[in-house]
């Protein structure tokens, strides 16, 4: 008897990542494609949506290739993708402008507008997300007040408007698909989290009309069907769609209202399952959906944080005192541990709990004997003490007991950061024994849709723990400096 395959693309910021899952759930094959960070004179950070596409139907081709399998034995495809980037297009799929990365803050004087109207609190009612260039739909603003190209297309009705799951769906299906899922579509800030539609008076703030926008489907719908341009012999469904976070919160098994999870990429998002009805947070963290399946959303409390990973990218790249990441953790270990220096990574202001568009990065609290091992320890925490902010504001938010933080992503294999993030939140931290848990996400999404699967996939993983050991007076001193390190970067932000 053939084996049966899902297929997965994880489209993270980084590139393209084509997975391969064997019937019982197991990773078979991973083929990967980068693609360029095109980064302008003014800090704007875009990509090329035709390299992501070429990028996809490539590493599709190479990680089947790589395998060795029969390409009829693949029986469906999942997709996650990097969220909050803000792609236009016109119906013949071509690019209308390069697509505005999640990072970028290019619009942040389109929100000051709307801010300024007094709209915000209406976006944030109806969406569950305080008003940010963070996310798409100021971006998209921006796009059609600053691309001719856009702005053209859009007074023709021709344009369209999406994350890079649309995208990818668009293109995959040769335009037949114009469609998100639930969890995609409630981070646009244009999406209704109680309607569950598209809402017209938020998408009209951004001069946009709902019928312009895809449809809106659960996360285990058949989105499609495709070929990659011809490469299969007869097209596959496309039957499970998840942002990424979302697709690593599924991934990890965190199906349950009070499972929580952070993941640790060039960003990070922290998310904990609320159920089935929203709460709302009014200290810094924004409500979404997690996901829609056969009729039913889930909810969640996330924080969303700039810079994590890309503080090591930092170090590496840019301050050139580390060769790869890989180096973090020992120079960590013997760093001194009495060293007081603080890394804010503001580099494109704070996002949650913060939400200052305008902070300023900064290295503080340094001694005559802070050397390269104290900075790298400094960056280290850094990503810990900004995910500990949000567990914090989610623990009394929620109103849910936490017992413990599932974390994945590169840096989750950091041993040093897991136990400082171990420490410094007081819980239990489980690391997987897989690091692709966006794109495991997806292939589960898929898997069970297609009946190749049931709930026990969830048990599949392996984990580590690591438990708390500092401290509580330790911990609360630590986080004293760290605080005051962060209300300096403000501060500076306002010379």
């Amino acid at each position: 008897m053939a084996e049966k395959y899902v297929l997965s693309i994880d489209q993270s910021t980084q590139g393209t990542k084509a997975l391969l899952f064997d019937g019982t759930g197991n990773l078979v094959c991973r083929a990967d494609r980068n693609h360029r960070q095109i980064v302008s004179d003014e800090g704007w950070v875009s990509h090329d949506l035709e390299e992501i596409y070429l990028n996809t139907i490539m590493a599709v081709r190479d990680v089947i290739e790589k395998a060795g399998i029969n390409k009829n034995d693949v029986q469906g495809l999942g997709i996650s993708n990097q969220r909050e980037t803000a792609a236009v297009w016109d119906r013949n799929g071509k690019p209308a402008a390069d697509a505005v990365v999640w990072q970028c803050a290019r619009s942040a004087g389109i929100c000051y507008a709307i801010e300024k109207l007094g709209k915000a609190g209406i976006v944030r009612e109806k969406t569950g997300i305080r008003l940010s260039p963070y996310f798409p739909a100021s971006k998209f603003a921006w796009l059609l007040q600053n691309v001719s190209k856009a702005g053209e297309l859009n007074r023709q009705g021709e344009l369209m408007f999406g994350t890079i799951d649309t995208w990818l769906l668009y293109k995959l299906t040769g335009g037949k698909a114009y469609k998100t899922d639930y969890s995609n579509a409630s981070r646009t800030q244009l999406f209704h989290l109680q309607t569950l539609q598209w809402d017209p008076e938020v998408c009209d703030l951004f001069g946009i009309r709902t019928d312009q926008l895809a449809e809106v489907c659960d996360s285990n719908s058949v989105f499609g069907e495709t070929d990659f341009e011809g490469y299969l012999p007869s097209p596959i469904p496309i039957c499970g769609v998840l942002g990424d976070s979302h697709g690593a919160l599924f991934g990890q098994g965190c199906i349950r209202q009070g499972m929580m999870k952070a993941t640790y990429g060039t960003g990070s998002s922290v998310m904990l399952n609320i159920g089935e009805k929203p709460v709302f947070s009014s200290r810094g963290a924004v409500t979404s959906l997690a996901w829609g399946i056969d009729g039913t959303v889930n909810y969640v409390l996330e924080g969303n944080i700039n810079y994590t990973g890309a503080v090591i990218s930092w170090l590496q790249r840019d301050l050139q005192l580390i060769g790869s990441a890989r180096e973090t953790a020992e120079l960590a270990e013997r760093a001194n541990p009495e060293d007081a220096t603080y890394i804010v990574p503001a580099f494109t202001g704070l996002g949650a709990p913060y939400w200052y568009s305008d902070a300023k990065a900064l290295i503080t609290g340094m001694s005559r004997l802070t050397g390269k091992k104290e900075i790298v320890k400094a960056a280290l925490e850094c990503i810990a003490y900004q995910i500990a902010n949000i567990v914090d504001v989610m623990k009394e938010e929620a109103g849910i007991e936490i017992e413990e933080l599932r974390a994945d992503g590169g840096a989750a294999g950091n041993g040093y950061l897991m136990q400082f993030q171990s420490d410094i939140t007081e819980m239990p931290v489980l690391t997987p024994d897989a690091e692709e848990l966006s794109g495991i996400g997806a292939a589960y999404m898929a898997g069970l849709k297609l009946e190749l699967y049931d709930k026990t996939i969830f048990e599949k993983l392996n984990r580590k723990q690591f438990l708390p050991v500092m401290d509580h007076a330790i911990v609360r001193q630590k986080k004293k400096g760290w605080h005051e390190a962060v209300e300096l970067s403000v501060h500076k932000s306002e010379v």
